[in-house]
């Protein structure tokens, strides 16, 4: 369970970084017209918030969270900043012994 929760915590960060370097890119493509970084940062995210979605549910069948719980943790990695926030509570709660 261990190894669970540390690929969680290192996949929310990493996803959380990719986020927020999408929205800069985003920012640039529509206030700059620089769409390159865009086309990179872009699909890169797409394939670490897939990994996060497997690894997240992995988490949670191990630690029997409520569908409600799961659900927001795994929308978390889609909303800048809060995958940071969720990462945080997932952890708090796993070392009380609460399930989400």
């Amino acid at each position: 369970m261990k190894g669970a929760l540390t690929r969680f915590r290192v996949m929310a960060y990493v996803v959380g970084v990719f986020l927020l370097l999408l929205c800069v890119a985003m920012v640039l493509k529509y206030a700059a017209d620089m769409g390159q970084f865009m086309k990179v940062v872009g699909p890169i995210h797409g394939f670490l918030y897939a990994i996060y979605l497997v690894i997240s549910v992995d988490l949670a069948l191990k630690l029997r969270w409520s569908i409600k719980g799961t659900a927001l943790v795994l929308l978390a990695g889609t909303i800048p900043f809060l995958s940071f926030w969720a990462e945080r509570k997932v952890v708090e709660k796993t070392a009380l012994g609460v399930p989400l």
